[in-house]
């Protein structure tokens, strides 16, 4: 860790005032001379309030820190909602790096006979630049044909930035754990560590290029819902580690609302097909692109009548096991029906909240979070905000952190915003309530049952012919097992005989000794040597059994 690096973080805390974030009656004696030692870094934004001073101080610190705002914005179920306001506002472009170093590491990946072939028009300018890398356009010739990608390459040396900074707020993350009055329960250590798991897996385009080339996929299968999210190509023969090449899109920013608008869009097909991309993602796909913010989704508006998604920069994805994905779906289902009692009895049922909670006081608990909001039309509902009163909730009752659970909430918030910003009027739970219902049935009512016997069928009929020889073989195995267990029962039975008499021996033996001396003291001693050659008798018999 480089000290000069520490210090210019501490300095940038001192000089925003986040050290008034602990209260002085938290902070042992040794703390407070400490601070006042450093007496030339002093609060220079008093005029400011904290949750804004505490923004600054992270966009100040640089990409690294900015990436960990917005991922920490994410996190209402932690942070108070003034935080968590203040820090979405960070912005995803920061200063760009040179374009030519930038060429050259593209050049290095690709190889310069490869890229000369390839690449033509490779604009110097970057078109876009993020906390980890930035995006350069070129034309791409294949076979004669040309066409327009981007290529996304990591900003040189980001890795060893990120493991130091994240060194650094690991250290942070253990004062704020101990000396902070709220510190426990915002569990600085894990949010750290959860952002360190991210930073890192975004690092590797190759994991990038794959989560997209998957994404792609799941809606390229010929259902309905096909058309509703579009995915660049990605063009992976010519991408690595620190390089990514795709295909060049020109939607229109989702935050473009006023453009949308002009170009007459059906705004409410397109809030709701947001949805359905949502629940497609989680339920249908168990897969889902967990960075869903505005600067990674675009509208391809070429029939403003029929719109369609598009998601880039799939470095975060999102993942549900068969299990989770029916409890949650379950659990939408209650909700949307305020069957409260069902809600606390899932979150049970699936091993989230310790099996001894009490259901009946969850559920009361549930209801008193619920029921007023409950009480406003369902248009003017947060969904996603009720899913984080819901995990604040179970949190009460020592629910652990799932982190396939904290992905779905950020990503759920993400998309009801975007949905909302599009159409006003968007009723969520109208839009998700059939959807959630039909899969339910589907997964569990009599079409699941075909389902799963016809998913089965080839292993079936592979082993099928094996049957009667698994079934020989279990019963001879089963007759030999019988005929062991009989043995070992015998061999048991004699072991349990011999230490009866093993014991019996032993008492014969102990009270001829007792008898052997008292003899003595009494003087009989043709009795005593009797007794003590009887004692002498049941003490070998003993040690033989």
């Amino acid at each position: 860790m480089s000290s000069v690096r520490l210090y210019q973080i501490v300095k940038t805390f001192l000089h925003f005032g986040l050290d008034e974030m602990v209260p002085a009656k938290f902070l042992p004696w040794y703390a407070k001379a400490a601070r006042h030692s450093i007496f030339w870094l002093r609060n220079k934004h008093k005029d400011k309030p904290i949750e804004q001073r505490f923004r600054l101080a992270i966009e100040s610190l640089g990409p690294v820190f900015i990436k960990f705002g917005q991922m920490l914005s994410t996190r209402r179920d932690l942070l108070p909602p003034e935080f968590a306001d203040e820090l979405a506002l960070l912005q995803d472009r920061v200063t760009p790096f040179d374009g030519e170093a930038a060429k050259q590491l593209i050049i290095h990946a690709i190889g310069q006979q490869a890229f000369e072939l390839h690449f033509k028009a490779f604009d110097i300018q970057p078109l876009a630049s993020a906390s980890i890398a930035q995006v350069h356009t070129a034309t791409f010739t294949d076979n004669g044909v040309d066409k327009d990608v981007v290529i996304k390459v990591l900003r040189p040396n980001i890795a060893k930035t990120i493991l130091a900074d994240i060194k650094v707020m690991s250290l942070f993350a253990s004062v704020v754990a101990r000396w902070l009055p709220d510190g426990k329960r915002l569990r600085p250590k894990e949010v750290v560590a959860e952002y360190r798991k991210t930073i890192l897996d975004e690092l590797d385009l190759n994991r990038e290029a794959a989560n997209a080339i998957q994404l792609k996929r799941n809606f390229s299968q010929g259902s309905e819902y096909d058309k509703v999210l579009y995915v660049p190509e990605i063009y992976s023969e010519f991408s690595h580690k620190n390089v990514l090449v795709m295909e060049r899109i020109y939607g229109i920013g989702v935050g473009e609302v006023d453009t949308l608008h002009q170009l007459g869009t059906n705004m409410e097909l397109l809030a709701q097909r947001g949805v359905e991309v949502f629940f497609t993602q989680v339920f249908r796909d168990s897969f889902f692109h967990a960075d869903m913010h505005p600067g990674n989704v675009f509208v391809d508006a070429t029939n403003p009548a029929d719109p369609t998604w598009i998601a880039i920069d799939c470095g975060i994805v999102g993942t549900l096991n068969r299990e989770d994905k029916r409890y949650l779906a379950e659990n939408f289902v209650a909700f949307f029906n305020r069957d409260y009692r069902k809600v606390a009895q899932l979150h049970v049922d699936s091993g989230w909240v310790p099996v001894n909670t009490s259901v009946d006081e969850f559920e009361f608990a549930i209801r008193t979070v619920c029921e007023p909001i409950f009480n406003k039309p369902l248009s003017e509902i947060s969904f996603g905000q009720v899913l984080v009163n819901l995990f604040n909730t179970a949190r009460r009752f020592n629910m652990e952190v799932q982190p396939q659970l904290v992905l779905l909430q950020k990503t759920l918030l993400y998309i009801e915003g975007l949905g909302r910003q599009l159409y006003p009027q968007l009723d969520l739970w109208q839009t998700a309530k059939p959807f959630l219902e039909n899969w339910v049935k589907e997964q569990m009512g009599i079409k699941a049952v075909f389902s799963k016997v016809k998913e089965n069928l080839p292993f079936w009929n592979e082993k099928l012919p094996e049957l009667p020889d698994l079934v020989y073989d279990y019963l001879k195995a089963g007759k030999e097992n019988q005929h062991q267990q009989a043995q070992l029962l015998a061999l048991l039975n004699q072991q349990q005989a011999a230490n009866n008499q093993k014991l019996v021996f032993g008492v014969l033996a102990s009270g001829f000794t007792v008898a052997t001396v008292l003899l003595f003291g009494q003087q009989h001693a043709a009795l005593a040597l009797l007794s003590g050659a009887m004692s002498l008798v049941f003490t070998v018999l003993a040690l033989k059994k």
